[in-house]
């Protein structure tokens, strides 16, 4: 449940398994024995760790967040870590080439930006399993190496490290020793964690297993302890493409980088396979629901009401429910009945979103005061059509549009009441093809 900025609603349901919650929406890959028993005997405290490579997170690391969502929906301790130290060594982890390194500049914006995000997801204020977050510069900052290599490094050998995955994958192109460092890093906050924050359980993607796996072998070694893990599966597409990548590149849930109304599109347009999946992952719809859900829809798959459904759930989740309407809106702009007063409506961002790529042209705003012929401003002031001709044919057959507004008259004389936002002239000819004209 999400409040009309699209914070999430913290509602306690401690009867709730978090594993089993896991396993039916398809979220659970890898469990360190003795996981689940350990969860039933106690509210538990767990980490995920962020990597702060970028001032926004993206919906890959959406997945991640779920999880601590419904870590703490279970009434368990959820620990956000962003890594101001790590981000500084970089994870290998899936990776075929060593990244730039970033300055503690660049890295502390980075992180203040993700900690914000995090903040509309989980809930800070709600007693013993209030969420946290940390960030491993803090316990780093002050060790030195020798301290490191002498305290902690002498716990693991090098063929334990060797023999990860991240490793072997890169014995072949090279690896740096600062990223062959980077599960001993690792390691070591979930050991700190663990002393300091009795954090019993680290949570991640199926890629970062190695990496957990030998913080749980530093706690046993260090301090005789146990600790747990469980990792989800990396998500991908049915069609074998990269979730969370469009031609643009990442889907970013930061609305500087993808704008509330691309956003709603990646998921309305989803397949249908996918749809079924992602209702799961990325919402906080319970089981019974989402099987009617799936049940209506592929009564008529062609109406997509699972892909409608996900789209609103996320998108008011990540950004608000104004959001949402107003990407509905475009939607419906552009693919349904628009009106001019849906167009109206719109904010200037959501507008310039929604009509990105199309093409534009400029008129200058003294033009408008003395008014311009119809067809003066569609072919020797923009170019829309190549001759007055063509322009009146399309007029007469009822092709041509303004602001939504279907243009009866070829001799009509546009001024700037036409405008919107006292800025633009949106032209659409035929069904699909739409202009825009600036006044400057």
């Amino acid at each position: 449940m999400v409040d009309s900025k699209g914070k999430l609603i913290f509602v306690k349901i401690y009867t709730m398994n978090f594993v089993e919650e896991l396993r039916w929406r398809g979220m659970l890959q890898d469990m360190m024995p003795g996981t689940e028993e350990e969860l039933k005997k106690e509210n538990t405290t767990a980490y995920i760790g962020f990597d702060p490579t970028s001032d926004s997170l993206h919906i890959g690391s959406l997945v991640q967040i779920m999880i601590l969502v419904h870590f703490q929906r279970c009434g368990h301790k959820p620990i956000a870590l962003v890594g101001g130290a790590t981000g500084m060594v970089g994870d290998p982890s899936g990776k075929s080439k060593e990244r730039n390194l970033l300055s503690k500049e660049v890295l502390d914006h980075n992180l203040a930006c993700i900690q914000k995000q995090l903040e509309k997801f989980l809930n800070f204020d709600c007693g013993l399993n209030s969420a946290e977050i940390v960030n491993n510069y803090d316990w780093f900052k002050d060790m030195s190496f020798l301290d490191f290599i002498r305290d902690t490094g002498k716990h693991i050998t090098i063929n334990y490290m060797l023999a990860k995955d991240s490793v072997k994958n890169r014995l072949n192109t090279g690896m740096s020793f600062t990223e062959f460092s980077y599960q001993l890093v690792q390691g070591y906050d979930f050991y700190w964690l663990y002393k300091h924050k009795n954090c019993k359980l680290q949570l991640g993607g199926s890629d970062q297993w190695g990496n957990i796996v030998t913080g749980t072998e530093l706690i046993r070694r260090m301090e005789g302890g146990d600790a747990f893990a469980i990792t989800s599966p990396l998500l991908q597409k049915t069609d074998g493409t990269k979730f969370g990548k469009t031609e643009e590149g990442n889907v970013w849930l930061d609305p500087k980088y993808t704008s509330p109304y691309k956003f709603y599109q990646f998921w309305l347009n989803t397949a249908d396979e996918d749809a079924k999946n992602y209702i799961k992952i990325f919402t906080l719809l319970q089981q019974e629901e989402i099987e009617a859900l799936v049940e209506e829809h592929e009564k008529a798959p062609h109406v997509r009401l699972l892909q409608k459904k996900l789209a609103e759930e996320i998108t008011t989740m990540v950004h608000s429910q104004e959001d949402y309407h107003n990407a509905f809106e475009a939607s419906q702009i552009l693919f349904g009945k628009g009106t001019s007063e849906n167009l109206s409506k719109l904010d200037e961002s959501t507008f310039l979103s929604l009509f990105e790529g199309v093409p534009q042209s400029e008129i200058t705003k003294s033009d408008l005061e003395k008014g311009i012929s119809l067809i003066d401003l569609l072919t020797e002031k923009t170019g829309i059509f190549s001759s007055n001709g063509e322009c009146k044919r399309f007029v007469q057959g009822g092709g041509l549009s303004i602001n939504k507004n279907k243009i009866n008259d070829a001799a009509l004389l546009i001024n700037s009441s036409f405008l919107l936002k006292n800025k633009y002239l949106l032209i659409q000819k035929g069904r699909k093809n739409y202009f825009l004209v600036l006044a400057i």
